[in-house]
């Protein structure tokens, strides 16, 4: 049996059992049953662990402690409390290096807003269909501007490629969203009502490249704010101003013809005129599924047949696209703005950043009766972007108007007051903010700064953002919610 240590103390006391995933930080069997105070915190777990009469290290490594897989936020008594359990009870308390902070790394000035990024890496998805692994130092970053072009940058700051302007067949109006398909090719959607795709190419010395368009799509009757991509088959969603959900193919040999009573002047005069006139093809199909402005649509990413769509009707939705038919319909409290997916967590998640300043989860799998998984608050404005950490099932960023990202780890997470609805609800562990001479701080720092409006996470490159301050910003990304020995 194992010895029990005992931490002479005058407070309350509660018997916990240390373990780890990481072999070198593991306590002897001996040393991983004691009693401790019930008013110990993180900080003091830590530094119980650091002592002599445990792992005895050289310097003190800080820690974090998950209980049924959520860290500890408050002290024991209160996890007690919390959760109806007696002082009698043995806790199981798994230890792990705490996490790391997204530090600034580098800024990029654009001519205007910068609504949208994307990263191009070995570990990206357009970087894995592509199927050629693209080197270390070779990655690239895409943002889209409200000035109508797109650019394309080393990690060093250097534009590579800026897109055609509205007289060589670029937009014809600011672009809103944009993604990486493959190494070699962009889609990007726009106030214009059009998707653009496009060839992108590089010098041999990486140096320079040229982004040149090589197809438009018209079917949207408003403006299209949000795309997603499925580069091994083409495939393409939108979500428009007009409240539907268009399905598309990159591939002008399968794409229908474009809708002819959409083709404005512009663009009719310019195909008269111009010999080297860019295609121009119609949906797969137009889904009409929303009653307000559809905000965002994403491939389901185990199913590339589902789509998940989100408007300001308040609603998320599953789409089928083989039949072009909503199949769930789930109804949140208010309007959303955005969505990504997170899988692997036991279940499949959607987040869905909203109007009212939180972020909520939901499992689109379970019954319509169970709509609400979990509830992310701590912003101050609207948030519109939301990308998953690659490294972690349980990590999540978000940009919002307040002029900050903030990481969230689902881990991270309590019980929420009558005033939050109840359920169970997460605070960010990070706040990143747009000054790059601040980086990044543990505690939330207001609703102050410019407003973000694009924000992508990487596993080779970092986080990501973009925003108002005519500024593509990178911080760091790796450890952020996943410690190395976790």
């Amino acid at each position: 049996m194992a010895k029990t240590t005992t931490l002479p103390t005058g407070h309350g006391q509660v018997q916990v059992y240390f373990t780890t995933n990481a072999p070198d930080i593991e306590l002897p069997e001996e040393k991983r049953q004691l009693r401790v105070p019930t008013d110990v915190r993180r900080y003091g777990l830590s530094q119980i662990l650091n002592s002599e009469s445990m792992l005895d290290t050289s310097a003190p490594i800080p820690f974090d402690f998950l209980i049924n897989g959520t860290f500890l936020r408050t002290t024991i008594d209160e996890y007690l409390v919390a959760n109806g359990l007696s002082s009698e009870t043995t806790l199981n308390l798994q230890y792990v290096r705490s996490l790391i902070p997204p530090l600034y790394e580098a800024s990029f000035e654009h001519d205007d807003w910068v609504s949208s990024v994307d990263i191009l890496s070995a570990s990206s998805r357009a970087g894995k269909w592509a199927g050629q692994k693209v080197s270390p130092g070779q990655e690239r970053i895409l943002s889209a501007s409200y000035d109508g072009l797109l650019r394309v940058w080393n990690k060093s700051g250097q534009t590579i490629a800026t897109s055609a302007s509205s007289s060589a067949g670029g937009h014809t109006s600011s672009i809103k969203s944009a993604k990486f398909i493959s190494g070699t090719q962009i889609a990007s959607s726009s106030l214009d009502r059009t998707v653009r795709l496009w060839k992108y190419t590089e010098s041999e010395d990486g140096f320079s490249g040229e982004l040149k368009p090589t197809l438009e799509l018209y079917g949207h009757k408003g403006s299209i704010d949000s795309i997603d991509v499925h580069g091994p088959s083409n495939h393409i969603v939108t979500a428009s101003a007009d409240g539907s959900i268009g399905h598309w193919t990159s591939s002008k040999s399968s794409a229908p013809a474009a809708p002819s009573a959409l083709l404005g002047p512009t663009s009719k005069r310019r195909k008269l005129t111009t010999s080297t006139s860019t295609p121009q093809r119609g949906p797969l199909s137009m889904i009409s599924c929303h009653t307000a402005p559809a905000t965002a649509a994403i491939f389901n990413p185990l199913d590339l047949t589902v789509a998940y769509s989100a408007a300001q009707d308040h609603t998320i939705r599953t789409i089928d696209l083989t039949t072009s038919t909503v199949v769930d319909t789930r109804t949140t409290s208010h309007p959303l703005l955005c969505l990504e997916a997170l899988t692997g967590i036991s279940t499949q998640l959607v987040a869905a950043g909203t109007s009212a300043r939180h972020i909520t989860l939901v499992d689109p799998r379970i019954s319509v009766s169970s709509t609400q998984v979990m509830t992310l608050r701590g912003h101050t404005n609207k948030i519109v972007s939301l990308s998953s950490d690659p490294e972690s099932n349980f990590g999540l960023v978000s940009g919002s108007h307040d002029g900050t990202c903030r990481v969230w780890d689902l881990r991270s997470s309590r019980q929420g007051t009558k005033d939050e609805g109840g359920g169970l609800v997460g605070e960010a562990v990070y706040v990143v903010e747009r000054d790059g001479q601040k980086g990044a701080t543990k505690r939330p720092v207001g609703g102050e700064g410019i407003k973000v409006f694009g924000v992508a996470w990487d596993k080779d490159v970092g986080i990501v953002s973009a925003g108002e301050d005519k500024m593509v910003q990178v911080n760091t990304g790796r450890g952020v919610t996943k410690s190395e020995s976790s």
